[in-house]
């Protein structure tokens, strides 16, 4: 017995959440709290027919613990099973999925409370954990490794807020039932679109794993440059990062994505930045069957992501089974920048400038300019930079249209000199050959956007525009047609 009334044991600890619970709250509070309520029951009963106790269960939180790890363990399994099947009642909006970690450590008891790093840990593990599944720590894998008929998969160590060492995690894979482990084949019949004859694949937004929201960036731009590098082969079909991007942050499944979006493939993964080190891990999924077609985990450092990158793009060719040409294979390993921190300024710029507000273009171009100060040769920072002052100039952001569209002009000359492989850069070259009256350069510019990004949506519809300004009716229909299939949630304008 330590002093002060405290005594230190040895327990295992199970810690709970809901993913996406602001997102519920927000869109139907009493139902929430109802369904959150009778989910909780759920819980207890099956902590208490596994011998634990909860601990305390604030909010979508819920904490317990129990003397045994495997039984702690089994009783995670159990939950996400039965709550899995309950969320199958429930329409895609309202379905709550929680996260569960579970941790073997040293805690400190007073009363019927618990405190210390055993604790914290577990809620960490939790905070790592994807929405339906369950997340162990290291010392828990050593107690139910032999004991469980359960497989594991290895993530590594992590380093965790408030944890002096880095702790090592396993996700528990063979969970029956649980919404993040299994995938229900989508149906050809219930598809959106005709599915391509080419390899379809929409690459979702990655998950943000570091807990911390100032590292979304980090995911969302990982998530980007995977889409922007597979959309310049033309063997393949990829849905535009805006469409793929619509289920952040939502429990969705691949089913529903593959049926709703008309592709076969879907790629999800994860990002956990740690000072100079980045984890990525990806998995391909191929939605007809449900089978997981490929998957890996890397570490690297910072300094290596792009490489990173363009590695994991050319697994996915090669698991879909697609050749590529010499030329395809440069593109795919020639980035615009080197540096990680002009790259980090770029990304963060882009997601100021689709705001497309007034104080939003003045910030973006702040943003580039700090880019450029690393990497005076990022083409893609002067491409934007130049994206900025054509939407000043298109929108009367400007004091001077004519100054805007001259500085835009000689921006993505400078961007195209730089690097001609970039469809965006033709794309506005078409527009501002355009504006200009020059008709032959703005269809000139606007097919080379086309060949160069055979996948990208804006491109499509922004040579629309300019071949119907150009009267070339049927074609732009054409255009703005592919547009559409490769970005169904857009909006034309």
């Amino acid at each position: 017995m330590a002093k002060n009334g405290l005594k230190r044991k040895l327990a295992a600890i199970l810690s709970a959440d809901v993913e996406g619970y602001s997102r519920l709250m927000g869109n139907d509070e009493a139902g929430t709290i109802h369904t959150l309520t009778a989910y909780k029951e759920a819980m207890t009963a099956h902590i208490k027919q596994n011998h634990g106790r909860v601990v305390d269960a604030p909010g979508d939180n819920l904490l317990a613990e129990f003397a045994s790890v495997v039984e702690a363990v089994q009783c995670a399994v159990e939950i996400q099973r039965e709550l899995a099947e309950r969320n199958e009642e429930l329409p895609e909006e309202r379905k709550m999925v929680f996260r569960i970690g579970v941790n073997l450590g040293d805690v400190v008891e007073e009363k019927d409370r618990i405190y210390g790093d055993g604790v914290n840990i577990a809620a960490r593990l939790e905070s790592i954990c994807e929405g339906g599944g369950v997340c162990i720590s290291g010392t828990a894998f050593e107690h139910v490794e032999k004991k469980l008929d359960l497989e594991y998969e290895d993530l590594g160590h992590y380093e965790v807020k408030n944890i002096e060492k880095p702790i090592r995690v396993y996700r528990v894979l063979s969970n029956p039932g649980a919404a993040a482990h299994q995938v229900e084949p989508a149906s050809v019949e219930k598809m959106a679109f005709p599915l391509p004859e080419k390899p379809s694949i929409a690459v979702l937004a990655f998950d943000n794993m570091s807990g911390d929201p100032e590292q979304e960036y980090l995911a969302d731009g990982i998530s980007e440059n995977i889409i922007t590098a597979l959309s310049y082969i033309p063997e393949m079909f990829v849905t535009a990062r805006n469409s793929s991007f619509t289920y952040k942050g939502k429990p969705v499944k691949v089913q529903q994505i593959s049926e709703e979006l008309g592709v076969r493939y879907v790629l999800e993964g994860s990002v956990l930045k740690s000072e100079d080190k980045v984890r990525i891990t990806a998995q391909l999924i191929d939605a007809l069957t449900g089978g997981h077609m490929w998957s890996e985990r890397y570490d690297r450092d910072l300094k290596d992501l792009f490489t990173l990158l363009d590695k994991i793009a050319m697994a996915v060719t090669v698991a879909l089974q697609v050749e590529l040409t010499d030329g395809e294979q440069v593109r795919l390993g020639t980035g615009s920048t080197l540096n990680f921190e002009a790259w980090s300024y770029l990304v963060k710029g882009k997601s100021i400038f689709y705001k497309f507000g007034k104080e939003d273009m003045v910030r973006a171009r702040e943003i580039c300019e700090k880019a450029l100060k690393i990497d005076p040769e990022y083409a893609n920072a002067l491409l934007l930079l130049a994206w900025t002052h054509k939407i000043d100039a298109h929108l009367g952001y400007t004091d001077s249209k004519e100054k805007s569209l001259k500085l835009s002009v000689e921006l993505a000359k400078k961007s195209v000199e730089m690097n001609d492989k970039d469809p965006n850069v033709h794309s506005l070259l078409s527009l501002l050959s355009l504006i200009q009256g020059d008709h032959e350069k703005a269809v000139e510019e606007g097919r080379k956007a086309i060949v160069l990004g055979p996948s990208e949506a804006e491109s499509h519809l922004l040579f629309g525009e300019v071949l119907y300004q150009s009267g070339n009716f049927e074609e732009a229909v054409k255009m703005c047609e592919t547009a559409l299939r490769l970005h169904p949630y857009t909006q034309l304008y």
